[in-house]
């Protein structure tokens, strides 16, 4: 009998792998049992064969399968648990991704895992890109028991332990039963974090919360044991939770109330450093944790009193546990110098330290001295915590020439002083001298200032948003533009209508009510950069 065996999962690389056996059977398949012709038995051999290479139209570059519109189906059906990332080739965000991409699916596949990941550039396969809804890149979904109805966003950190804990949190049980000392300790050594919990009965209260906790979090491993062996190992004396960590005191014991609130509460607390460096793999775990204030020392790491620097911030942190994150940012790496910006900062200009919070609005705090020690960081993070910091504001100096040309230049120091004339309807463009879809407005912005150049009550204005800040005006993408009726009221209207010369004028004439919403509705949805948090200027 001729039998088709596939080696290992069909891709582009594996084709030519396709082993023929032959063993020394005979087929029985006609009617009266007799064998079957050779023509027959090619053609079920032929037949077999286009079968398989059907199927390994998957291709595969580093265990992660490339899909397309072609076989996209086929990789659901052949696999039912899938995550796929949806992404674009120049997209930098995609790019820093690849490589811890790569080691989570290498370790997946290492496991012996029926988990698989893939890829699918979505530049090339724009149908199936809108088909589930993507709009930024990377996007990655999960696909579980082969439903592609409803696949779950992913929501954990971009490195491979955090896409790995995630995709096991999501087909296994929310805590693995540790039975022996070798399973507690494999699972410490093995993650950055992880988090046991010791209950001698797992059916107890403290035990349900325990889970029910273990349930809400994605990128952290949880384990369950009542092995008193285990318990002996950990040198542990009664029932609780322990959070086992590579990094600072290396584990930390929770000592409060058993319930998922508590818990969660001192998970999020402990399972960042005191001191975490921004990039791309940290940062959705800055942006996405609980702790909304964050201090940040932008510092050369190649300066020569890095590590004293570091020794310094480190200190200071300790005291703010849980009610600030200390950052630091490499202000050499190129990718970083749009945070530097979005500070109002310089590399020549660092070391330096800064306070942002990302509550409902963003607000930025600069400490009186530049000086870098554990005390004056205390001190400055010690008036944050009792509310008696100033915000600080950035603004340039006011051009000779801001109002000779038909877009008047607006900086920090005039913005109220003219937009808020009695007397004057302002139309204000802010923007960031970056920003391709700013780039694009400009010629038209430019038309619409010479149409109203001679007007008596319209001024036509612009603002560079990335150097000058308004505590009264708050910016979350490029461009926003918005619109100060004239009066004493300090109205403000946002406009949402067509970004057309046309669109503008009648905007105007009507008043700021034909395309425009009071400041602060919901409007048409911008197609612009988001900067509603640092991670957008990336």
């Amino acid at each position: 009998m001729w039998r088709v065996r596939r080696n290992s999962e069909p891709t582009k690389a594996s084709r030519s792998q396709i082993e023929l056996q032959i063993t020394p059977l005979k087929c029985f398949n006609n009617a009266k049992g007799q064998p079957q012709s050779t023509a027959t038995m090619l053609k079920l051999f032929l037949l077999c064969t286009l079968a398989v290479l059907s199927r390994a139209d998957i291709g595969e570059e580093d265990d992660v399968l490339v899909l397309k519109k072609s076989n996209f189906e086929e990789a659901l059906k052949a696999h039912p648990n899938i995550l796929v990332e949806f992404y674009a080739p120049w997209c930098g965000h995609c790019k820093a991704l690849v490589p811890e991409y790569a080691k989570a699916a290498s370790m997946l596949k290492a496991e012996g895992s029926e988990i698989r990941l893939a890829k699918v550039d979505a530049t090339e396969e724009a149908d199936l890109a809108q088909e589930y809804g993507v709009r930024g890149y990377p996007t990655i979904k999960f696909f579980k028991g082969g439903d592609k109805e409803s696949p779950k966003e992913y929501s954990a950190g971009r490195q491979a332990d955090d896409i790995v804990n995630w995709l096991k949190k999501r087909t296994g049980p929310a805590a693995s039963t540790l039975g022996e000392v070798a399973e507690a300790e494999s699972m410490i050594a093995d993650n950055e974090v992880a988090v046991i919990g010791f209950f001698k009965d797992v059916e107890s209260e403290g035990a349900k919360a325990f889970l029910n906790a273990a349930e809400a979090i994605d990128d952290v491993p949880f384990g369950i044991t009542s092995n008193d062996a285990v318990y002996s190992k950990f040198e542990v004396s009664k029932d609780g939770v322990v959070l086992f960590k590579k990094f600072d005191e290396g584990r930390n014991t929770f000592d409060g109330e058993l319930s998922k609130t508590d818990l969660l509460a001192f998970i999020k607390a402990n399972q960042l450093p005191l001191v975490i460096e921004f990039t791309e793999q940290t940062a959705p775990k800055i942006f996405g944790g609980e702790i909304k204030s964050h201090i940040l020392m932008f510092v050369p790491k190649a300066a020569s009193d890095f590590a004293d620097k570091m020794v310094e911030f480190k200190k200071a942190s300790e005291g703010f546990k849980g009610k600030i994150l200390f950052i630091f940012i490499d202000s050499e790496v190129d990718d970083n110098q749009r945070i530097l910006e979005f500070f109002g900062l310089k590399k020549e200009e660092c070391p330096a330290i800064r306070l942002i919070t990302l509550e409902d609005e963003m607000t930025k705090y600069r400490p009186e001295s530049e000086a870098i020690t554990a005390d004056n960081i205390v001190a400055f993070c010690t008036l944050f915590t009792e509310g008696k910091l100033k915000p600080h504001l950035m603004s340039q100096d006011i051009p000779e020439d801001w109002d000779k040309n038909p877009v008047r230049v607006l900086v920090g120091k005039n913005f109220e002083e003219v937009v808020f004339d009695p007397k004057k309807n302002v139309f204000v463009e802010f923007y960031a001298p970056w920003c391709g879809h700013c780039k694009q407005l400009d010629p038209i912005w430019t038309k619409l200032g010479e149409k109203y150049l001679d007007s008596a009550d319209i001024v036509v204005a612009k603002m560079d948003s990335t150097a000058n800040e308004i505590e009264t005006v708050k910016v979350h993408s490029f461009p926003t533009l918005k619109f100060f009726p004239a009066g004493d009221e300090h109205k403000v209207v946002d406009y949402n209508g067509e970004r057309t010369l046309e669109g503008f004028t009648k905007f105007l004439e009507s008043g700021g009510k034909d395309g425009g919403a009071p400041a602060g509705e919901e409007g048409e949805e911008d197609d612009g950069i988001d900067v509603s948090t640092p991670l957008g200027l990336v």
